[in-house]
């Protein structure tokens, strides 16, 4: 489109409260994936440990680890069986120690995945509770007796589905009553509406905080709150089942039960960040994260990762576009700093697939200008910044030709039975799922780290191991690695370094500055401006597509185009970028996939 309008804030944002958690970012850890120290398959914190410097000398502030917590690992140790104590597959309490002592003796600082919407069904608390009906716990979850229907068949008591496939209700035949899991059947959900479950997780936050964790990942957390009578879901497909989300993605005493988790927070100057899927609400969102609310930090969002797939099923393909990433960038960034809110900017984690593969090209010729593109896209917006293993040195999408034996997500394996079940003869649709397994499925995030092409496992665990890795190395490893990216200055490792500590000298800019999105129905070219209150401004400018695009720069910028505010370690060609101006007009001619930075 030849359009150049400027899509811009109607109005300045208030003065935003500075604090150490918006200026920093942070490094996710898979733990089972990242490094395995002794030989067993499975990644842990010795291995973690192992690679502090590598870590550090990324520049990152911050370290979350998904649970280690331990777990009988029906969903990778978000079913947790007791909160006080690690996973023997991880270590034990005094490694972990050592790793919150590494951390700090770096300066880095160390975060927690909470997972208290739900444990696992071993936890004792829930075997207490499903013991009998008068046990003491049993309303520390959330037991429904069974319905009938016409013709006296048992029936759930409500419609809604679990994320993982089937009923959000599983039937316990010694009880004689239906337990909640709005994902797996191994994950009963906490009843929040008993208060001892309130003071239990308060006393596990405490637990941790006094053990020297600076902050907590908090998963789904606004499902903590349910819509009181758990009433049946709207029929937006055909079937019983139906999503359900709108009665317990945050329910009535959601931010009641975050402010009382908050207090405890700001007694410590602890980071927070809530996973908050399910709701799209700006202002729902600013409830739970607004400055002066006293709640969470700030939260996940889930508008971007589902761009690309059908409201109601990730397994539905939607087609990407740019004007719809922009138009949710846009919302976001503008909405947050004008209300007194704040981002958590991502891209990739451990529930989504690699950005590459899902928004770029993972071609060998691409792959690295890709991954700087996003890097620039994503590290220059305002908000406290996540980056996730391996995205910092290019890491793509699975194998397109692995077959689903080289599947291990719960997810994925629920699903496909579900096809093969109700879709036994259609191969269409079989394919369909099979393709979106690839572009979005979560086992995408969790391939084990490529440390170097030292051996067959990548440098990943120790040598002949008594088991291979939980989860098969990508075959790319010979080319595509951690040391490789160390040791080639024009890495995307190298890129993202420099980038982060251009956050840090340009915080007034880069951090807290105002946000304006440039031509924002263009298809091929995504452009931003950061403003800070002293009249520096940093121009981004990025062209998404595989082939060359010329792109109308708006008269306001195109001063910002000369060559001595062009940062030259943010261009992904050694090329010179192709700028004309022609009549008072400046067009700039982008290369496939390429980016630049400016900044004056």
């Amino acid at each position: 489109m030849a359009s150049s309008s400027v899509f811009k804030s109607t109005s300045s944002h208030p003065h935003i409260k500075r604090s150490w958690w918006k200026e920093s970012t942070v490094y996710q850890i898979y733990p089972a994936s990242f490094k395995d120290s002794n030989g067993d398959g499975w990644g842990d914190i010795p291995g973690i440990i192992s690679k502090l410097d590598y870590i550090k000398s990324l520049g990152v502030d911050i370290v979350w680890l998904s649970p280690i917590l331990k777990s009988p690992q029906q969903d990778m140790g978000y079913d947790i069986s007791n909160y006080e104590d690690v996973d023997p597959l991880y270590g034990n309490m005094a490694d972990h120690d050592a790793l919150i002592k590494g951390l700090h003796d770096r300066g880095m600082k160390y975060v927690l995945d909470l997972v208290v919407n739900h444990s696992s069904d071993q936890h004792p608390w829930f075997k207490q509770s499903r013991s009998s009906k008068d046990n003491p716990f049993r309303d520390w979850y959330i037991w429904r007796p069974a319905k009938y229907d016409e013709d006296g068949n048992r029936v759930p008591p409500n419609n809604w589905e679990s994320a993982f496939s089937g009923s959000v209700w599983e039937w316990d035949e010694h009880t004689q009553e239906y337990y909640m899991h709005i994902f797996a059947t191994g994950q009963p959900d906490l009843n929040w509406e008993n208060p001892k479950v309130v003071d239990a997780v308060h006393k596990i936050i405490r637990f941790w905080l006094d053990r020297g964790v600076d902050g907590f990942r908090m998963d789904v957390i606004n499902f903590i709150s349910k819509e009181p009578g758990l009433p049946d879901g709207k029929i937006t497909k055909p079937g019983f089942l139906q999503s359900g989300v709108e009665h317990f993605a945050c329910g009535p005493r959601l931010h009641e039960f975050l402010q009382g988790i908050g207090k405890i927070l700001r007694e410590y100057d602890a980071f927070s960040v809530g996973e908050m899927p399910g709701v799209h609400d700006t202002r729902e969102i600013l409830k739970g994260v607004g400055q002066d609310r006293g709640e969470l930090a700030m939260a996940f969002n889930f508008d971007i990762v589902d761009i690309d797939h059908a409201p109601g099923s990730k397994w539905l393909p939607r087609e990407f576009t740019l004007p719809k990433l922009k138009t949710i960038v846009h919302k976001w960034q503008t909405f947050m700093l004008e209300n007194g809110g704040w981002n958590a900017i991502y891209m990739e984690n451990h529930d989504q697939s690699r950005t590459i593969s899902r928004y770029c090209s993972d071609d060998p010729k691409y792959r690295t200008k890709c991954a700087k593109l996003l890097a620039s896209h994503l590290a220059l917006q305002s908000g406290t910044l996540f980056v996730y293993q391996g995205q910092e040195w290019a890491q793509k999408n699975m194998p397109k030709d692995w077959d689903l034996s080289h599947y291990r997500d719960i997810e994925v394996i629920n699903h496909w039975k579900t096809i093969l079940r109700d879709h036994p003869d259609d191969k269409a649709l079989q394919q369909q799922a099979k393709d979106q397994y690839w572009l979005i499925g979560r086992d995408n995030a969790r391939t084990p780290i490529q440390w170097n092409d030292s051996d067959r496992y990548a440098g990943w665990t120790t040598k002949d191991p008594a088991r291979p890795p939980w989860m098969d190395i990508h075959p790319d490893y010979a080319t595509w690695n951690a040391e490789a990216a160390v040791k080639d200055p024009n890495s995307a490792f190298h890129y993202w370094r420099k980038l982060l500590a251009l956050r840090k000298s340009e915080k007034d800019t880069l951090v807290y500055g105002r946000f304006e999105m440039l031509d924002i129905e263009h298809d091929d070219v995504c452009a931003y401006v950061r403003n800070s209150d002293d009249g520096r401004r940093a121009l981004v400018i990025g062209n998404w597509k595989e082939k060359e695009v010329s792109w109308a720069v708006p008269k306001a910028y195109a001063d910002m185009l000369k060559r001595e505010h062009i940062l030259p370690d943010f261009k992904n060609y050694s090329e010179e970028t192709q700028i004309s101006t022609d009549g008072g007009k400046t067009t700039i001619t982008l290369k496939p996939f390429e980016t630049i930075v400016a900044i004056g």
